[in-house]
């Protein structure tokens, strides 16, 4: 996949709230297999669609790329063979040393396309429909759904919901909500209210837990307000929560994000591994592993599989120092 093929996969990846990164060669010096405006699409689950570069780049890329979506933060890389750029850092951007065999070296800019934050309010009164048409002009995106059609599948664990039901099935609109365990839940109401429904729904045998993830009323306390500086109230505690990372719920689920510093060599296939040789990241589903004492281990090259073979103790010890 290249060219228009990987923007229709965005395009198509978009409509359906997936998140990915995209990856684009902005230099290149030679030799190297890529070009500048090479792209490709790196998904949540770490699969790479498109063209970047061959395997010396590949692992590299997937793996920023998914700590840029658990981030949310673009950045700028520059790979090349180790004392290729110097003891200095280019300013903004991060030096990923590469053991390539071709000696080229790559700059390439990874930015996250998330989905955009999910809100379903429930109910159809002027103040959920003014926080329908506010959050919606934050680029998110808004359901607003009469209480007698709500059901817990118009939301999920990323979702926020707000139940604006205000006296029309209050009860029934927040139970159906809290089954559906968003990564925010509130009820539009006073405090004397919270209470009569949460006290219904806890003799009715909804489990504490939910029960407690509740905010009522719901939105930043902002005294005695209208209807719509009450939308503007709860879109202000949304975007606070958010802001802080206090929805953790609603962050993105990336798999494989390895922890800080390169991964070590010898993990399960699936995710990322270390060419205990020299040093560069690899794919370990992509090649066949060698097993000592008890782990895999993965490697970029046959030169350095046949070194390993040949004294594999001298790796291994020389990994475990770092």
């Amino acid at each position: 996949m290249e060219g228009l093929g990987v923007l229709e996969e965005m395009g198509e990846l978009t409509r359906r709230g997936e998140a990915f990164a995209l990856a684009t060669v902005v230099w290149r010096q030679g030799p190297s297999s890529s070009r500048p405006g090479s792209r490709a699409i790196i998904t949540a689950s770490g699969e790479l669609r498109g063209w970047i570069g061959g395997a010396c780049a590949e692992p590299v890329v997937i793996r920023e790329a998914q700590q840029v979506m658990a981030d949310g933060t673009a950045r700028l890389l520059l790979l090349g063979t180790p004392g290729q750029f110097g003891a200095a850092d280019p300013d903004g951007m991060t030096v990923v040393p590469i053991s390539c065999q071709s000696e080229g070296a790559l700059e390439i800019y990874i930015e996250p396309v998330l989905p955009a934050p999910h809100l379903v309010i429930v109910g159809d009164s002027p103040m959920a429909r003014t926080l329908a048409d506010l959050a919606r002009a934050l680029g998110w995106r808004a359901d607003l759904i009469r209480g007698q059609d709500f059901t817990a599948g118009a939301a999920d664990g990323r979702s926020m919901v707000v139940v604006a039901t205000q006296g029309h099935g209050d009860e029934e609109a927040l139970e159906c909500a809290a089954s559906a365990r968003p990564a925010y839940l509130g009820l539009v109401g006073s405090r004397r209210r919270g209470a009569t429904v949460l006290g219904y729904l806890a003799d009715r045998g909804v489990p504490p837990d939910q029960l407690d993830r509740v905010r009522v009323p719901a939105g930043l306390d902002l005294g005695h307000t209208t209807h719509q500086e009450i939308a503007v109230a709860i879109l202000a505690e949304l975007v606070q929560l958010r802001a802080s990372g206090a929805l953790a719920g609603a962050r993105v689920s990336v798999a494989g994000v390895p922890a800080a510093g390169v991964p070590a060599a010898g993990v399960p296939a699936a995710g990322p591994a270390k060419d205990p040789v020299c040093g560069m990241a690899v794919t370990a589903s992509s090649s066949r592993p060698v097993r000592y004492e008890g782990a895999d281990y993965y490697f970029c090259c046959a030169g350095c599989r046949q070194a390993f073979e040949q004294d594999p103790g001298a790796y291994v010890k020389r990994e475990t120092r770092c």
